[in-house]
């Protein structure tokens, strides 16, 4: 392929995710009382909310955590919303050097939210900037090198750091301790998709009944940002075979071409089920083996996969690797070994 090709290849990826992403964001809820489900921490929330704006302080630094899908950007950004303030996104991988984030962090006014998605994915040296500037709204930095060398403080305007993860236990001790507010978000139930699904349908202008809509639900693997890709493609295939009209029929239709199951597994889902079940006959897999043995990366099946699998109870996770359960060998189908359980 030329290079001129793969130039074009790029731009339209990366055309087709500006059109996804503008597409999420036309259908992200605004404020609280628009948030559906998470309802444990909608209600602290607003009474932290609450409880700063009256004092006119910035809010607490907050830290989301949870699988991916799951609301945390959207969640930042009606936090900043519900206190007036301005929000900055960045995350974790973009910022490459200390100089960076002292650069956003220079930026910002009184007040303002800083978010920083994947925060888990901080180098180090990056991170430890970050004890000073949380605690006391400053960071030290060196000027000139060698005998001249001195250390200055820099003062920063109180603001509100937002990190979100999908991996808590990968945050060091220092960085998580100065977090005034953790809030761990949970999967959404069938129900609550629903609604969530009903919402995004009247946004999109999109026909659908509710029996439809809990057929997209269901199979969404508990997780807000699937069911809205879903209801995007099913609607591709209800305006192809039914004038536009989502029913029961055209969503089961859709959601079968498109290999998401009952349980709302996937192509990749049975797949790592299968050489769990099949290959390696209810052995303790390790992470690297089983990527190789699927060809994906490690870090997809450990953020992508991993949480909905363990949560449905397919797969186990033990000191000596990956194991299906008696539960995935009758979910594909198979005898359940009974020297493995």
């Amino acid at each position: 392929m030329t290079a001129v090709k793969e130039r074009q290849n790029s731009i339209l990826s990366n055309k087709r995710n500006e059109e996804e992403n503008i597409a999420e964001e036309s259908i992200r809820p605004l404020w609280l009382a628009d948030y559906i489900g998470q309802q444990s921490i909608k209600d602290n929330l607003s009474v932290f909310i609450g409880a700063a704006n009256k004092r006119e302080e910035p809010l607490d630094h907050v830290l989301l955590y949870g699988s991916a899908g799951l609301g945390k950007t959207t969640l930042a950004s009606i936090i900043a919303r519900e206190t007036g303030r301005d929000i900055r996104i960045t995350s974790g991988p973009a910022i490459e050097r200390p100089i960076d984030l002292i650069i956003i962090l220079k930026a910002l006014k009184e007040g303002d939210v800083l978010f920083i998605d994947e925060i888990h994915r901080l180098r180090r040296p990056i991170e430890e900037i970050l004890y000073s500037a949380m605690e006391d709204f400053a960071v030290d930095r060196v000027i000139s090198r060698g005998i001249g060398a001195k250390p200055i403080r820099i003062a920063l305007p109180k603001f509100t750091l937002i990190g979100a993860t999908t991996r808590s236990g990968n945050l060091s001790s220092p960085l998580r301790a100065r977090f005034g507010i953790m809030l761990a978000l949970s999967f959404y139930t069938p129900e609550q998709l629903e609604k969530i699904v009903m919402r995004s349908a009247t946004i999109l202008n999109v026909q659908i009944t509710q029996k439809a809509a809990y057929e997209v639900a269901s199979r969404s693997r508990g997780t807000p940002r699937i069911a809205n890709r879903l209801l995007r493609r099913v609607r591709d295939f209800a305006e192809i075979k039914n004038e536009g009209t989502i029913t029961e029929e055209i969503a089961d239709y859709a959601l079968s071409c498109l290999g998401i199951d009952k349980r709302g597994l996937d192509e990749e889902d049975r797949a790592i089920l299968e050489i769990l079940t099949g290959k390696f006959k209810g052995r303790a897999v390790g992470l690297e083996t089983l990527s190789a043995s699927v060809s994906d990366e490690p870090e997809n099946i450990e953020e992508v996969y991993e949480p909905y699998l363990l949560k449905e109870g397919l797969i186990e996770k033990t000191t000596r690797g990956r194991m299906a359960t008696a539960e995935a060998y009758i979910c594909l189908g198979k005898e359940v070994p009974q020297n493995v359980f």
